[in-house]
């Protein structure tokens, strides 16, 4: 299309891809963890109650006490060489690894929560004109609390844009084959590389309330069908293969077994050699990364286990990079 001689310069014709997580902080300081904690908690699709109460709890005890234990945590497993963390990390080398293979559209990454945003990355694709934004919520399973919040916050970004972009969002991937493919593979590879043989292997979940799923959300079914077809994909069966769900918070009930409680009872059963997989984080993180390798390691150990394995996540492996370059075409039908 051309200009008129007259016109401002602008840019148009493009499109964007933009990969979505769940957030970090900008360090393990007191305060900036507090801030990332705020705005995570402060979120009324993450925490389902009266919104006055919340509002007294959260800036009370839990925005004073709170931070300097997750800052302690994250000290654990902070990239201290490029003062980021894990996710971070990986979430933007999932975006260049997919540039690399897309060079038709602009590939872009941000956070929920923290930085960079997604206000600023949206504004930056329009910027170097894009008209068109695939938004790619990183949840595999879809939930109201993540995949959901995603695309509210997407919406609500372009309230304030004069020149709106056309927007879609992808779908979450619970069952696609390449996704299924891809795990088998890592689980394989991880397998292979250990001189003993797990006894169990556990695939481990992030939990939500189990008023959530009761209110309607998918989410249990979609973590369900997952563990299903990997399962089946590796041959095994419900004895060999369970399921679990991590990160609980609160006095609520959350969806069970509980990853910790079945770490903790399995060595008493008999059980002492365990591999734990987390399919449903797309990248390495502080729920992975110390609350399965660290803390739960240890709490194996202390009730009798002898052997413990973290299956790493995903990450940027070749095979994830196809996985989401097949998501993002599937999703840019009629587009690109």
């Amino acid at each position: 299309m051309a200009l008129p001689p007259e016109h401002p310069p602008v840019a148009y014709g493009k499109t964007g891809v933009l990969l979505v997580n769940l957030g970090t902080p900008d360090s393990t300081s007191w305060w900036d963890i507090r801030k990332y904690l705020k705005e995570f908690l402060s979120d009324s699709r993450v925490i389902e109650t009266n919104r006055y109460l919340w509002w007294l709890i959260l800036n009370g005890p839990i925005l004073t006490l709170r931070p300097s234990k997750v800052s302690k945590v994250y000290n654990q497993v902070w990239m201290h060489d490029t003062n980021e963390s894990p996710l971070r990390h990986y979430t933007r080398a999932q975006a260049e690894r997919l540039q690399e293979q897309m060079d038709e559209v602009v590939v872009d990454w941000a956070m929920r929560y923290g930085n960079p945003s997604m206000q600023s990355r949206i504004e930056a694709l329009t910027a170097q004109g894009c008209e068109k934004i695939l938004i790619i919520p990183m949840y595999p399973q879809y939930c109201a609390a993540t995949t959901a919040t995603v695309c509210d916050k997407a919406f609500d970004i372009l309230k304030g844009l004069r020149w709106q972009p056309t927007l879609r969002t992808a779908r979450a991937w619970e069952d696609h084959p390449l996704y299924i493919d891809a795990l088998r593979r890592s689980l394989e590879t991880h397998l292979a590389g250990l001189d003993w043989q797990p006894e169990k292997i556990i695939l481990s979940f992030h939990g939500i309330p189990k008023s959530y799923f009761e209110a309607g959300d998918p989410y249990h079914c979609y973590c369900h069908k997952t563990a299903r077809l990997l399962r089946e994909a590796m041959g095994m069966d419900k004895e060999q293969m369970l399921l679990c769900f991590q990160s609980r918070f609160g006095p609520r009930e959350w969806l069970q077994p509980y990853l910790d409680k079945t770490l903790e009872e399995l060595p008493t059963l008999g059980t002492k050699k365990v591999v734990v997989m987390a399919p449903g984080f797309t990248a390495d993180c502080i729920e992975t990364l110390e609350e399965i390798a660290i803390a739960g390691r240890e709490s194996f150990e202390h009730a009798g286990g002898t052997h413990f394995s973290y299956v790493p996540c995903l990450n940027d492996a070749p095979e994830h990079i196809a996985l989401l370059k097949a998501i993002a075409e599937e999703n840019l039908g009629g587009w690109v």
